[in-house]
């Protein structure tokens, strides 16, 4: 099987980044694409497992080179995808998860046609203002703005190939694996699949020549 990129998007507080860590934790033929960014490392998060941290000039540097398969800006910081990380993976015979934001998903799509796109989304309003409140990580002020960006985002569905409502993580993740194991199953990612038609078709001919003649 040829691997594939997945990619995972979802508002503010949609959980695609907790349906990527419990899919990698149950699966051993997904590999992690460790996204870099600009902003500070935050309290128990470590570099090159949460995130690349990088300088501002390095990531610039790098983005100049054409090392990122995509990047954006929120929150005044810089995020990206280095190339190098989806190779990795996919020289490893990995299918690689990406949990990025809608803009960097686009960049996905134009570069790898062929990349695999779900849309995250809460069961409700509600549910997801209390995951945003609940990480208590920012200002009132870029809360709303958090919010607000939420609410935008939400009209990005149509772009997507498949959307899973996260209102129960266990179901959330295993419509996420479900996804995953239709498309390996595509007959453009099988490889070596023309000669094992070709032994098969072969094979039913002789069998067919067995039979006796009425």
């Amino acid at each position: 099987m040829t691997p594939f990129l997945l990619v995972l998007s979802s508002p503010s507080g949609g959980g695609k980044t907790t349906i990527a860590r419990q899919l990698l934790l149950a699966r051993d033929d997904l590999g992690y694409s460790v996204s870099a960014t600009t902003r500070a490392m935050r309290t128990g998060e470590r570099d090159a497992v949460d995130y690349h941290f990088l300088s501002r000039d390095e990531f610039v540097r790098r983005e100049a080179a054409g090392e990122f398969l995509e990047s954006a800006t929120y929150g005044g910081e810089l995020y990206g995808t280095l190339r190098s990380e989806v190779d990795r993976m996919f020289a490893a015979g990995k299918t690689v998860v990406l949990d990025i934001e809608i803009k960097g998903a686009r960049q996905v799509r134009a570069q790898m046609p062929t990349s695999v796109h779900v849309f995250v989304i809460p069961p409700s309003a509600s549910v997801l203002v209390g995951r945003l409140t609940d990480r208590n990580t920012e200002t009132t002020t870029a809360l709303r703005e958090r919010v607000a960006r939420a609410a935008d985002e939400l009209k990005a569905v149509v772009e997507y190939d498949y959307i899973v409502v996260n209102e129960d993580l266990f179901a959330a993740v295993a419509q996420v694996a479900a996804i995953l194991d239709a498309e390996a199953r595509r007959v453009s990612r099988q490889d070596g699949l023309g000669g094992l038609i070709d032994r098969l078709r072969r094979d039913v001919i002789e069998e067919a020549a067995k039979f006796p003649s009425r």
